[in-house]
């Protein structure tokens, strides 16, 4: 997919992640659908982890992801952006949002969603419905369903 550099586009941040196999995955499908990814440390693996580059494969590319030291550092360099956060305990779906073409896009740790504080620094809190015996989805396909509608809804796609 040839792209203009010019032109906004959603950016998928993670909030230390623990999993290496997904957060490869996300690389992926950010790679594919033409998203920048910030990883916000400490990440619960290193990035030479084999698991990592297994899934990862050649889709790295360090010009199209952002890493963050810490919360406070990103939540610092967003300070005049629009962030949304993905959570289970949202009352909004994702299908009721207005998405705009530069929205950061937070997930939590697969393990343990964000902290409270981090809920309070944001003001758009989103969930995917989901049937009521599950708790929730993995986070690489929780991804590629908001980036898939953000893109649709921004026309990006």
């Amino acid at each position: 997919m040839t792209q203009n550099p010019s032109i906004l586009r959603p950016k998928i941040a993670l909030y230390e992640p623990d999993i290496p196999q997904n957060t490869a995955a996300i690389i992926r499908t950010c790679a594919c659908l033409g998203a920048k990814l910030e990883i916000i440390e400490p990440c619960g693996f290193h990035l030479s982890d084999k698991r990592f580059k297994r899934v990862v494969m050649d889709y790295m590319d360090w010009d199209k992801i952002n890493i963050y030291q810490s919360s406070d550092k990103f939540f610092k360099a967003k300070k005049n952006q629009r962030i949304v956060l993905m959570t289970t305990k949202a009352s909004v779906s994702y299908t009721e949002f207005k998405f705009e073409k530069n929205d950061t896009i937070l997930f939590g740790r697969e393990s343990s969603g964000v902290p409270e504080s981090v809920h309070q620094l944001i003001n758009d809190r989103l969930k995917i419905p989901m049937s009521e015996d599950t708790r929730s989805l993995n986070i690489a396909s929780s991804v590629a369903i908001i980036l898939a509608e953000s893109l649709r809804q921004t026309k990006l796609i």
